[in-house]
């Protein structure tokens, strides 16, 4: 007898799982496009509500820590809505929700309508994933990954761009307003479009409460402990007990769901070879992808004072570069091994990333070109051949599950590569300094050319400055010594993204998909 999913792949004509797909495709870019286009105007919004700036990053937290307790609850979510209601109900919450953000006039409204928009966010990008696998025969699968993939990685390029001339051209108000039409648009032709399947309110039954209130706990205290550990130290005590708190409500979630014949998150999933290699290379990726997309801006703003828009233009040839890409990667992955692509990506992402890891304050689009040119080739590589060889062996019926997984394993490894690159630049930009005020009182000129000090005030110098050349030299050392400490962080990535080579050899081979 044919499963559940088999009868959805075989009850939609072929055009409308396309235009059903697109659709869903278009909600998932919006959710993670919503996340970069606040990020950039941060500012201007605590400006426009009077929001202290020891409660701003909130506004960022409550929308991360909603969508990472969302995202494993997508197989749960499917079994009970099925996946055209999921979507549709997803996508209109997340509409609503961006309507609520739009009009917030204080604080409290404003983090509130977050939650909802990352809770209801947070479904969309496994829910896409799991489409692929579900909706589609072997052979369309690699361009239908490829199309989910593209926007997935392309959203946080182009969301500087697009957050920096909304918020300069109209109002802050339009970030939350532009989700409006596009998300009616998708929900209607997904409900049009999508396969229909009956509801299965009897998952109901089967919900655990107290596994839900423990994986809430154990990612909520994660998130927060990973955002505050850069400022107040990892051995803090506020830290080190949200960490405590984060590993002793997993293990004892894990602990449930594993004794459970039917859990509220399939852990066993991990128990495949492929699934578990595909995971940890997913969680990798979201340390290499999160952590460049966060450090350009961090040293445009920063170290070349850029604004949003500027910062968004010089950021999108990665973008530019993973478009073009993509036909290449389709057809490569029909036909090659896709551990031997997934090596090829990481390698070559690894290169990308440790190219950036030897700025100077006098860096900019020239010198961040080819790095960016190399991620962009490689993303595409680091995405697809994990993607199929976490999820293209798996039963249909386990995907919805196992694709919520996969794309939390990503979503953490981006929480925490941010939270260590963080920690990097905190606790080395003042050790950096003084190494830098050190080598420029012994007359180092190749110091004061990396510094941008004037050669002559410092060639043959031995010995302390005076008043005017310290006050002088201060400001031009202190951006010297973020740039070496924002270098090491690249570095630091570089070898973290090289990792995911070991993962290769544990994975078994996934037959090509080309009809």
């Amino acid at each position: 007898m044919p499963d559940r999913s088999e009868l959805v792949l075989s009850a939609a004509p072929s055009h409308l799982r396309w235009i059903g797909f697109l659709a869903m495709c278009l909600g998932m870019f919006m959710a993670i496009l919503d996340v970069q286009v606040v990020a950039t105007s941060l500012p201007t919004i605590q400006s426009a509500l009077d929001i202290h700036p020891d409660q701003m990053s909130w506004v960022q937290t409550a929308y991360l820590i909603a969508e990472v307790v969302a995202i494993p609850l997508t197989g749960f979510l499917t079994r009970l809505l099925t996946m055209r209601w999921l979507f549709v109900t997803s996508l209109s919450l997340f509409v609503i929700a961006s309507a609520g953000c739009a009009m917030s006039d204080s604080f409290g409204g404003l983090v509130a309508w977050r939650v909802i928009q990352g809770f209801s966010g947070g479904t969309l990008i496994p829910s896409v994933f799991s489409a692929v696998f579900i909706l589609f025969p072997d052979e369309r699968q690699a361009l239908a990954t490829t199309i989910a993939g593209v926007l997935a990685v392309l959203a946080p390029t182009v969301g500087p761009i697009v957050g920096g001339w909304l918020t300069e051209t109209y109002s802050w108000h339009w970030l939350f307003l532009i989700n409006i039409i596009p998300g009616i648009v998708a929900a209607l032709v997904a409900m049009r479009s999508l396969p229909r399947e009956g509801v299965n309110l009897s998952e109901l039954w089967h919900l655990d409460a107290l596994s839900l209130l423990l994986m809430a706990g154990s990612l909520a205290a994660l998130e927060i402990g990973l955002k505050e550990a850069p400022t107040s130290g990892w051995t803090s005590l506020y830290v080190a007990g949200l960490i405590g708190l984060s590993a002793v409500s997993g293990f004892v979630f894990a602990w449930r769901s594993l004794r459970r014949r039917i859990p509220l998150v399939e852990l066993r999933n991990f128990r495949d070879r492929n699934f578990l290699a595909g995971s940890a290379m997913s969680f990798i990726l979201g340390i290499g992808l999160f952590g460049s997309v966060y450090l350009m801006p961090v040293f445009l703003a920063f170290v070349r004072g850029h604004n949003a828009l500027e910062i968004g233009m010089t950021m999108l040839v990665t973008g530019i570069a993973q478009l073009v890409t993509a036909p290449i990667a389709v057809a490569l992955e029909k036909r090659m091994d896709a551990r031997l692509l997934s090596a090829a990506g990481f390698t070559l992402f690894a290169i990308g990333i440790g190219m950036s890891a030897f700025q100077d304050p006098q860096t900019d689009y020239d010198a961040m070109f080819w790095p960016q040119i190399i991620r962009g080739i490689a993303i595409m590589f680091c995405l697809l051949p994990p993607t199929r060889l976490a999820l293209g062996t798996l039963p249909p019926e386990r995907i919805p599950d196992a694709s919520g997984l996969f794309n939390l394993m990503r979503n953490l490894g981006g929480a925490i590569g941010i939270a260590l690159i963080d920690t990097i630049v905190y606790t080395r930009s003042g050790p950096l300094g003084d190494g830098l005020w050190e080598r420029l009182k012994a007359g180092d000129v190749n110091a004061a050319a990396f510094v941008g000090a004037p050669l002559q005030a410092i060639a043959g110098h031995k010995g302390e400055f005076d008043a005017d050349t310290t006050s002088m030299l201060d400001p031009l050392v202190q951006t010297a010594a973020s740039v070496q400490a924002i270098n090491e962080a690249w570095m630091v990535v570089a070898v973290l993204t090289a990792c995911a080579l070991l993962w290769v050899p544990f994975a078994k081979k996934v037959a090509a998909t080309a009809g």
